[in-house]
């Protein structure tokens, strides 16, 4: 048996003293009405046993725990604001294919590594999925004073480093553990979130460096063919009601996907490639067999709880005590009425 009090016990515990005498004062007292006191004691006793919340400490909650860690790779140059998602910029896509990509993997370790003019790694692996899309719901390209030509490889050394280091440290855990020494050692998947856009005057840096720490993943490709107008981002809070765009020759510039340089990146990671939309639903690849497992997890959530039971038993005896008020309201009624 275990409790979880609603508030503190020497609180609980003045008011239950205070309460158990007064009711047995009464009942000792008017010795002539025990028939009323006994219940009205038994309810009080019930509601003291209810505000320290009991339960069996027994109960346990499993969880699927998937032993892989996952590097998103997100692309967040200008042109991944390109209104080309269901009228929204790129990077609304991405939002919402991550957060599919979270539940499809209960359990993972996730790692976020974004790239414009420079790759940075924004969150180490991590379960804290909350922390992944506060990232990414935050995630904007550089102002566009500031943007420049962009390299869709530029975060491939970052990646290689990312996941040596990982392995490492996975490496270095097995070794130091006497219990987990035949365990399999943890998958890593990369996602790659992009739309391909090489606006860099040297050739796309490759990702083939990173292919043999690579388990699984996808290149997940953003945008149309036909283009989507990228607004202007001067860096200053309150220019949102009459945006504007950026120019080409004196029209809207267009953004427009290249699917030929992401199935390249894809090729490189040894993985598969996608095109998204708004309409399409998003297919992951499954984690390794041997990377998916149950684990018991006791907390409070996985209590067996009891106090359902004392919640009736008052409300049985709240029942028997209004009961009794209404015939006695009756009785007090009649009598009356007989005076009259």
């Amino acid at each position: 048996m275990s409790f979880l009090p609603i508030a503190h016990p020497a609180l609980i515990a003045v008011l239950a003293i205070a309460a158990v005498g007064l009711v047995l004062w009464r009942l000792i007292a008017d010795a002539g009405r025990r028939g009323v006191w006994i219940p009205r004691l038994l309810l009080v006793l019930t509601c003291v046993a209810l505000a320290l919340r009991p339960g069996l400490p027994d109960g346990s909650a499993q969880q699927v725990v998937a032993d892989v860690d996952v590097v998103l790779v997100v692309d967040s140059t200008t042109s991944m604001v390109a209104e080309d998602w269901d009228g929204g910029p790129r990077l609304d896509g991405v939002r919402a294919d991550v957060q599919q990509l979270i539940d499809a993997y209960p359990g993972a370790r996730f790692s976020l590594i974004t790239f414009d003019n420079s790759a940075s790694q924004r969150l180490p692996l991590t379960t804290d999925v909350d922390a992944v899309m506060s990232a990414l719901e935050v995630l904007t390209p550089p102002t566009t004073a500031y943007a420049r030509g962009s390299d869709i490889g530029v975060a491939a050394p970052l990646l290689a480093q990312v996941l040596t280091t990982q392995e490492d440290a996975a490496d270095d855990f097995a070794q130091a553990s006497t219990v987990t020494a035949a365990a399999a050692p943890r998958a890593q998947f990369v996602f790659y979130f992009g739309d391909g856009e090489q606006t860099a005057e040297t050739d796309p840096t490759s990702f083939a460096g990173a292919a043999d720490l690579v388990a699984g993943g996808a290149v997940l490709g953003y945008g149309t063919a036909e283009g989507g107008r990228m607004r202007v981002d001067t860096g200053r809070l309150g220019e949102e009601t009459d945006p504007e765009y950026l120019q080409y020759d004196g029209a809207d510039a267009m953004s427009v996907i290249d699917e030929e340089n992401l199935a390249r990146v894809a090729a490189e990671l040894g993985v598969s490639y996608a095109h998204r939309s708004p309409e399409a639903p998003l297919a992951l690849p499954d984690p390794p067999r041997v990377s998916a497992s149950l684990a018991d997890s006791a907390s409070v959530g996985a209590r067996t709880e009891l106090s359902w039971i004392l919640a009736l038993v008052a409300a049985g005896l709240l029942a028997w005590e209004l009961a009794g008020a209404a015939r006695r309201v009756r009785q007090t009624i009649t009598d009356v009425r007989r005076l009259e």
